[in-house]
């Protein structure tokens, strides 16, 4: 079992197996997260082949300060800004027109990211120490119950996983809210913790 308390010595070493490519579990509000460099294409590959995901299914990249926005998405819109205003950080997914530098294989061919800025300290930190958004879905296998402890990682993944912080139970306990946003309109694409 690798579940390791989360602190800053933790978190340190675990943004260093981000940015070697590895595959980390943590903690956010929502559901635990199974994280890998969200620029690194191989690194996210793990990701879809540790969870026995289609790779039709695109991922959210997790960012820890909103200034991050505009390197993934192209997007400048009054509307957009206020829901970020009032929702993040938080349990609060948009899909957003993509920039170049997102890899395909991260929004599944699709030219829209799925981006949100987590409400968990550990979240943040990883990402921050990690200078590099963090791919992250569920961190469980593809179909089954989202992991809200550590201890459910282990179960579920804890061979595939080089590193599961702990940082408590989620808070929320589901996924987050996605919310599309397409020709100045919003749609809701999956209810979720908001």
């Amino acid at each position: 079992m690798n579940i390791t308390k989360a602190d800053n010595d933790s978190i340190q070493r675990a943004a260093e197996i981000i940015k070697r490519g590895g595959l980390v579990a943590f903690p956010t509000e929502t559901v635990y997260g199974l994280g890998a460099d969200g620029l690194n294409p191989i690194a996210v590959a793990k990701i879809f082949e540790a969870k026995k995901r289609p790779a039709f299914n695109p991922l959210i990249l997790h960012i820890s300060d909103r200034s991050w926005l505009k390197k993934y998405s192209s997007i400048q819109n009054n509307k957009v800004d206020k829901l970020i205003d009032k929702f993040w950080p938080g349990p609060l997914t948009l899909v957003l027109p993509k920039t170049e530098i997102v890899p395909d294989i991260v929004t599944s061919g699709n030219p829209t990211v799925a981006i949100r800025m987590p409400d968990h300290t550990v979240a943040l930190k990883l990402i921050e120490a990690s200078g590099t958004p963090i791919a992250a879905p569920s961190a469980n296998r593809f179909g089954h119950l989202s992991p809200t402890e550590a201890s459910h990682v282990s179960k579920y993944l804890g061979d595939k996983v080089d590193m599961i912080l702990d940082g408590g139970k989620s808070s929320v306990g589901v996924e987050s809210t996605i919310i599309q946003f397409h020709q100045n309109e919003f749609y809701l694409l999956r209810p979720g913790g908001l």
